[in-house]
């Protein structure tokens, strides 16, 4: 039986080495290619980068949110981890250079797309909690559904658009989903 080819291992340079307009992500050194997003989703990012930080500004927070396309190097000197989650909130600014984040973000949210379901729901809950995430959010419209994974708690909850979910790595902020839902007809 002939031995099975090596599986050919991706590093961020394949990344910035993509066309222009070409979006992907990178995990354990395999390309994930990115599809534009929906307006819904785009809604949904708009209106939750908006509520988070005008929430840290608003408080003279030291956290900075940025929303996608952002660069994370999830573990600070590997190469083969890069991805573009569609919020992410940084409390430790020595991570933050031109290029990204380097370490994990305090608190990721992404929006799952239709394509995106198994990478949200699995590698990405599997990598952020590894990398040192403390908090995962999966938005996913199509299911009105929120899940919340406060990894420092191991606590996990589980709501819908109709609900205002609270956030774990801020005692006071407290996100309505009804008024998302409200624009978008949902």
């Amino acid at each position: 039986m002939p031995a099975l080819a090596p599986k050919k291992i991706y590093t961020i340079e394949d990344i910035y080495a993509l066309p222009d307009g070409e979006r992907a992500e990178l995990i354990d050194g395999q390309i994930y290619m990115m599809a534009p997003p929906s307006r819904t989703h785009q809604t949904i990012a708009r209106e939750l980068f908006s509520a988070i930080n005008s929430y840290i500004k608003s408080r003279g927070g030291f956290c900075e949110s940025f929303f996608a396309p952002f660069a994370v190097f999830l573990n600070k000197d590997d190469n083969t981890n890069y991805v573009e989650p569609d919020i992410s909130v940084i409390c430790d600014k020595s991570k933050l250079t031109d290029k990204g984040c380097s370490g994990a973000p305090d608190w990721i949210i992404e929006i799952v797309s239709p394509g995106s379901k198994r990478m949200d729901y699995f590698t990405k809950l599997f990598k952020y909690r590894t990398a040192g995430v403390r908090e995962y959010w999966i938005v996913d419209p199509e299911k009105n559904r929120i899940l919340v994974y406060n990894f420092e708690s191991e606590d996990t909850g589980d709501y819908t658009f109709a609900d205002s979910v609270r956030a774990g790595i801020y005692d006071d902020l407290l996100i309505n989903f009804q008024n998302i839902a409200d624009l978008l007809n949902i």
